[in-house]
């Protein structure tokens, strides 16, 4: 049976219907609008942030563009330790492009933007991971988060991200680390032991610091940094993220 708002919704005129939009995101922000707290991808100010993620966890997403621990530390990641938004032309290569970010990053880096996803008709290209369409050494930058965890071969989309990698080029290959070690059991399909172990449903593993060996093993140089390695402890406070909310980076090189 179709919603009371979805039946307005469809007699109201096109104008009116912005309007309304307008008004419920107006009064949805209300608890949120104030200063204590900043969004470094938005750059709004806020009282606090709202909850995300299956648990439900407080203060972690910005209710102006949504974006959420991970997507603010990158962001002040991408602004402070690297040379995306430099003003040189660079190909780059956005995979399971987040709404947070891919306004923004088209924007910033212009025509050498490229998202690609394999299942979303909005990207820009359809694509494997594991079988990456484009020849060898043809991006200066791949950004992947959280996608990993997803893929059932993670190894060779590490390695093709690597080939596709120009020599100087870098990548950010973000992924959850939620247990002591690696957990992975490719005959588990079934979605609530999948839910059990792996943190959700459509996860094939949950990683844990050795993470890093995996991408050492494919030929990346890795360098990983927390939030306090460049970022003070009132920004940190700030932006809602510290050394207790597990994120981190991985910037991965050839050399």
């Amino acid at each position: 049976m179709p919603s009371a708002t979805g039946t307005l919704a469809r007699a109201l005129p096109s104008g009116a219907v912005r309007s309304l939009r307008s008004v419920r995101k107006f009064v949805r922000l209300i608890p949120y609008r104030g200063i204590g707290l900043y969004c470094p991808v938005c750059k709004r100010n806020s009282k606090k942030f709202g909850p995300y993620g299956v648990a439900r966890r407080d203060n972690a997403q910005c209710m102006h563009c949504g974006a959420v621990e991970r997507h603010r530390l990158t962001w002040l990641y991408f602004e402070r330790e690297t040379d995306l938004f430099d003003g040189c032309d660079k190909q780059v290569l956005h995979v399971a492009p987040e709404p947070q970010f891919q306004k923004l990053l088209r924007k910033r880096i212009g025509a050498g933007y490229l998202t690609a996803d394999l299942y979303d008709p909005a990207a820009m290209v359809t694509m494997d991971v594991t079988d990456i369409q484009f020849p060898d050494d043809s991006f200066d930058v791949v950004y992947c988060s959280h996608v990993l965890e997803h893929v059932d071969d993670d190894r060779q989309a590490m390695r093709e991200f690597f080939r596709v990698l120009k020599p100087a080029g870098w990548a950010i290959l973000a992924v959850p680390i939620s247990a002591d070690a690696t957990i992975e059991d490719a005959s588990i399909t079934d979605p609530a032991e999948r839910l059990r172990l792996f943190g959700q449903v459509d996860h094939v593993r949950r990683y844990g610091p050795d993470y890093v060996d995996r991408l050492r093993s494919v030929g990346y140089h890795v360098v990983v940094a927390g939030p306090e390695d460049f970022l003070t402890i009132e920004e940190m406070k700030s932006i809602g993220v510290g050394a207790d909310t597990g994120e981190q980076i991985f910037f991965c090189s050839k050399s």
